[in-house]
């Protein structure tokens, strides 16, 4: 979570510094009927704050379809996260030591960068990058253990005040938005779908107990080096919901754990 508080703090900073550009520019580029073709670097979240280093060619600023490619802070993901044991809610007998606690396992997400065609006001296509935490409050007092040739956990004797086994991934969602014209506020409706791949970067067990006080201990723990599925998101402005699910097991070389599944959903900000 401190990279997350890292990266947030780095695109507010980056925003500040671009804006301050862009305004001073608003002027002379409201004046020409036409925009000089170039690279658009977007900071920001949305389609709202852009900067543009041209090069030589120039076309008409209504000319369709337009290519972006930039840094932004974008689709900043927050919601709740459900395990899908074999196509149900309920864990089977082998995976009830992941008993977790349904309104404080979550899902934090947000994109860093994005590149994208406009192909006309209502439709966009662009594939982004960025990361995306699961974070699964155990119920049970035992430790998942690293180093081991499938996912195994041991029973302790200590009262956590909180056990925590989560997953960091790079993830880069393919993205299909279908929006309306802006209304006289300068907002729009959301429907984008499309796949969503990432790659592991890391797991974490974090207990906290009055016996050892804090502890982290980082493996990869089996989960899923590559995962790839679906999402859906539906907004007005820069607000609205999303829902994820991954198509393949959430972890790999454990065979009790087939079929286990990642399902989340939740607010999403910025489209």
């Amino acid at each position: 979570m401190k990279l997350l508080i890292f990266t947030a703090i780095l695109s507010i900073t980056l925003y500040g510094a671009f804006a301050q550009n862009t305004h001073a520019d608003s002027s002379k580029t409201k004046s020409d009927s036409t925009k000089e073709k170039g690279f658009k670097l977007t900071v920001g979240y949305g389609d709202e704050a852009e900067h543009r280093w041209p090069k030589d060619t120039t076309y008409h600023s209504k000319a369709y379809p337009k290519f972006s490619f930039g840094l932004t802070f974008s689709r900043f993901d927050l919601g709740l996260a459900t395990l899908v044991d074999n196509g149900s809610f309920t864990l089977s007998p082998q995976n009830q030591f992941l008993r977790y606690r349904s309104w404080k396992t979550s899902n934090v997400g947000f994109d860093l960068v994005q590149m994208g065609v406009r192909f006309n006001p209502n439709f966009k296509i662009y594939l982004s990058g960025g990361f995306d935490w699961t974070l699964i409050r155990l119920r049970d007092d035992i430790t998942i253990l690293p180093n081991q040739p499938v996912l195994t956990y041991r029973q302790d004797n200590i009262d956590y005040s909180k056990n925590r086994f989560s997953s960091t991934y790079l993830r880069i969602p393919l993205s299909f938005d279908f929006r309306t014209n802006e209304n006289s506020e300068g907002k729009r409706a959301h429907f984008v779908i499309g796949p969503d791949g990432g790659f592991l970067l890391g797991g974490r067990v974090k207990q906290i107990s009055k016996e050892n006080g804090k502890q982290k201990i980082d493996d990869d723990y089996h989960f899923t080096h590559f995962r790839y599925g679906g999402f859906v998101r539906f907004g007005y402005g820069d607000m609205g919901i999303f829902a994820k699910y991954y198509f393949n097991d959430m972890f790999e070389n454990s065979p009790e754990q087939k079929g286990l599944k990642n399902f989340s959903f939740g607010f999403t900000l910025g489209f």
